[in-house]
């Protein structure tokens, strides 16, 4: 099989995202993460624009790299120098990387109005620019920037920039396709006449998304004998973002028979995607293809009852090959196929005729008409399942609650209390907290009546909340502020992470609800950890 070189841009095109922003030591450790999965190069930005690009070049000297190349970034030299005096390419050589890419104008719009110069002088300039570095670096890689734009606008001018790079040095020669314009087939056209006009160039793309069509436009340039394909991770990038790597590295290896990774690294893909929306604080597209949760989660009863039988029938490609898993959610389109397939991920192995299977297909219906969402809130469903079967301890009775709002002056902040009465056993429990905010002082109240009983409680932590408002009600009219909600709580303890659901026309009640529901789901966990250590424990004996 082909190798290609896969060439990673989200520390450089990646940061020009609106929503992007990495400090040098969040780049250092998105490039450790990317040499692990086995990017071939790492391009960390450009050394002579900015502090934080010119201290991740110094830090990463201090990091032994066990497959990837690091890249230092920039432009050919100012129109009104020379190489030899230009601080752009001095900074490039001082970054002390083995491989350079830098871009230089092949559309004579920009030559003339953002250069202000003749398209002879540009010509001379990537020629110079190449030539001077090319003694100076390992490998040298030529960005024909708004190549495609350039080429339909004056294919001359645009080939003869190839052909000056390709004169002076460069290894490589990218087309970028800047503006994300090029449909599929323009591309292939351009392709094929550069390929005509410079048969002995080495070729690479470096595709946009404002068309949505960067991946498209990539494997097609592979098909077409491109050796090297840039892009980002998750497909982050100025604009509607960058060629999405997550989606090219697999289709290329999995669809086309080409090789983009080490060995067995495939399946790294998933977790690295992850890490970097992690690290750059941006919550997963959960419906990206290849990497994202929904990749490969299936809804309605007809798909699962088929998934269940075959997973081909549903998913063009096995999960676990890219790093991800197959899931089946559970919602008022679920059949019995999806409560079958959910319990026995919990240890129930039920038959489809087992009245208990219709009667939790029944009540989840009912609670998803009501606007519940089992298919995140997974610790709910778990809760319900376990009740609707008598196997589920009842930890806690919630007998009443109350709580109240005050704001004595304008520019105090609100003063949140909750009263809560609870009954563990034959014991109740009256007591009250103070919070920042209802939903904080209810929390607080709830587990300072539970902890003396259930001292594990204090392990857990609150990591998300959401509210969705449900604005429309079901005969199809706006209710305002007399709507439903539907509130999520993500909490975790140092063992794992789960998510809770309550609904209500009232916010602190739903909140209640998912509150409550967490707290058991903790206490429950605690329950089956201890029954299998004890279990093992005898079974050692």
């Amino acid at each position: 099989m082909s190798k290609i070189q896969i060439y990673d841009t989200t520390l450089r095109d990646g940061t020009q995202a609106e929503d992007v922003h990495l400090s040098t030591e969040d780049k250092v450790r998105i490039a450790r993460k990317l040499d692990t999965l086995g990017i071939d190069y790492i391009e960390g930005g450009w050394p002579g624009s900015n502090p934080t690009d010119q201290r991740f070049f110094q830090e990463i000297q201090n990091y032994a790299l066990n497959h990837s190349r690091v890249v230092s970034f920039g432009s050919t030299h100012s129109t009104k120098k020379t190489p030899e005096n230009d601080p752009n390419l001095d900074a490039l050589i001082k970054s002390r990387t083995k491989a350079i890419t830098i871009f230089g104008k092949t559309w004579d719009v920009h030559v003339k109005d953002a250069l202000r110069t003749t398209q002879e002088r540009n010509l001379e300039i990537i020629y110079n620019s190449v030539g001077f570095l090319r003694p100076r670096v390992e490998e040298l890689f030529f960005d024909a920037e708004h190549f495609f734009d350039g080429f339909k606008a004056n294919k001359e001018f645009a080939l003869a920039c190839l052909g000056r790079a390709m004169e002076g040095g460069a290894d490589i020669l990218v087309l970028c396709d800047t503006n994300g314009g090029t449909t599929p087939m323009e591309l292939c056209r351009i392709i094929q006449e550069v390929q005509a006009s410079l048969p002995e160039a080495r070729l690479g793309i470096h595709a946009h998304n404002d068309s949505e069509t960067a991946v498209a436009n990539s494997l097609l340039a592979v098909d077409l004998g491109a050796v090297q394909v840039q892009g980002t991770i998750n497909g982050y990038g100025e604009r509607c973002g960058n060629a999405n790597l997550c989606s090219i590295i697999p289709s290329l290896e999995l669809k086309m028979g080409y090789t983009c990774l080490p060995e067995n690294n495939l399946s790294l893909l998933t977790s690295t995607s992850h890490f970097v929306a992690e690290v750059a604080n941006i919550g997963a597209f959960h419906r990206q293809p290849f990497v994202g949760k929904s990749a490969f989660a299936h809804k309605g009863g007809v798909h699962v009852s088929a998934v269940r039988k075959n997973p081909r029938t549903y998913e063009h490609i096995v999960p676990e090959e890219v790093g991800n898993k197959q899931r089946i959610l559970l919602s008022d389109l679920a059949g019995q196929s999806n409560i079958l397939f959910k319990a026995r991920q919990y240890g129930f192995q039920l038959d489809k005729d087992d009245p208990f299977v219709l009667d939790l297909l029944s009540k989840l219906k009912d609670l998803e008409s009501q606007g519940y969402e089992y298919a995140v809130a997974e610790a709910s469903f778990e809760l319900l399942l376990n009740r609707t079967l008598g196997r589920a301890r009842k930890y806690f009775t919630l007998d009443s609650y109350r709580v109240l709002e005050s704001k004595s002056d304008k520019k105090d902040q609100p003063f949140s209390e909750a009263t809560v009465m609870v009954r563990v056993g034959g014991l109740q429990e009256h007591t009250a907290a103070t919070g920042k905010g209802p939903v904080n002082a209810l929390d607080s109240a709830l587990r300072k009546a539970l902890e003396k009983f259930y001292p594990t409680l204090a392990e857990m932590h609150l990591v998300d909340f959401k509210v969705r408002v449900f604005a429309i009600n079901d005969s199809g009219t706006y209710s305002g502020t007399a709507s439903r909600v539907r509130v999520l709580i993500e909490s975790a303890d140092h063992n794992a992470q789960w998510v809770t659901v309550g609904v209500s026309f009232n916010i602190i009640e739903a909140s209640r609800q998912a509150l409550e529901d967490s707290l058991n789901y903790k206490l429950f966990k605690d329950d089956q950890a201890k029954l299998t250590k004890a279990i093992k424990e005898a079974e050692q004996v």
